[in-house]
């Protein structure tokens, strides 16, 4: 969703009049609404996978009624093109995926050569079928609210002091082989906590148990917010940082957005393919010859890709980022 900005922004520098609503599950809400471009976000009322015909029929002859000019499709799945077809939305863009003939009227043949990155083939509809070189990528950039981060520390009993602030994102929904170890984060913390930092943890309910890991390391030392936040909160809370390192992560991709001085730290995924859209982010990624394995736990058992990634290097790479 955060790369998705990118072309939001090409749209709205082609189109300055032209009003972009985005349909998209409700999680994703709070990081639309901190996105200047889009007008509206329409909620997806669909689980991850859904067929759910009734639903999508309804939803389409509802859009229908808006009067839409354009649909563009970022998945490529079939089913994401049934409601654009369903709502007779006249010029239906994307790439032709799951052979989706028909239901999209300007569908594209997607070169991965050409386009290997995510956000190059998201940006890449924004043009005409025809148009030669390379689309252009402007960063995304999520706008806070001073108000809105007040709230999240009030409600959270936070307060932002003199010491700076180093942000950890330690969790990775895809798996464990996304994840450096929580024993280098924790001693990644406790650097910072002795150099007169503060060290805020973030993560999902689903990060308690490596957040928990982390703090343990650092002496309970973190200001451990994985599973207390709302989304909403923790993109305002990551604003305040000074420095983040996260896993890649959709924090991650919110921390570069954000215009966070950022270390990323990849394993099991291609730094090519999703990397952050930031001048302030330093990827790390070892580079070895079984990665990117693209698996959710390393199938050789020894993950050197995270293991082999020391402590002192994302220390430099921290001390190496532009302020």
């Amino acid at each position: 969703m955060v790369m998705a900005q990118s072309l939001f922004k090409v749209l709205r520098e082609a189109q300055p009049e032209s009003l972009i609503d985005v349909l998209a599950p409700a999680w994703s809400r709070p990081i639309l609404q901190r996105m200047p471009e889009v007008n509206g976000a329409i909620d997806l009322p669909l689980a991850h996978g859904e067929l759910a015909l009734g639903k999508r029929k309804r939803l389409g002859h509802w859009l229908r009624g808006e009067g839409y000019d354009q649909a563009i499709l970022l998945p490529n799945t079939w089913k994401s093109a049934l409601i654009p077809w369903l709502a007779r939305i006249p010029v239906r863009t994307g790439w032709l995926g799951e052979m989706r003939y028909g239901l999209l009227n300007d569908w594209r043949q997607l070169d991965r050569v050409r386009l290997p990155m995510t956000v190059q083939r998201f940006n890449a509809l924004a043009y005409p079928k025809d148009q030669e070189g390379l689309p252009e990528i402007p960063s995304p950039r999520l706008v806070v609210k001073v108000m809105d981060i007040q709230a999240a520390l009030a409600s959270l009993g936070l307060e932002k002091g003199r010491r700076p602030i180093l942000a950890l994102c330690p969790g990775a929904e895809y798996g464990p082989a996304k994840q450096w170890p929580a024993a280098y984060f924790g001693e990644l913390a406790l650097r910072h906590l002795e150099n007169q930092w503060d060290v805020w943890l973030f993560g999902s309910d689903k990060d308690r148990l490596v957040c928990s890991q982390v703090n343990a390391v650092a002496d309970g030392r973190c200001r451990d917010l994985s599973g207390r936040t709302s989304l909403a909160q923790a993109v305002d809370l990551m604003a305040l940082a000074d420095a983040v390192v996260s896993n890649d992560s959709g924090l991650m991709h919110v921390a570069a957005a954000l215009d966070r001085r950022l270390v990323a730290i990849y394993g099991s995924s291609d730094p090519g393919f999703t990397p952050p859209l930031s001048d302030k982010a330093r990827v790390l990624s070892l580079a070895l010859a079984c990665s990117p394995c693209f698996q959710r736990e390393c199938p050789k058992g020894h993950l050197d890709c995270l293991r082999r990634l020391s402590i002192d290097q994302v220390v430099q790479a921290l001390a190496d980022l532009p302020r």
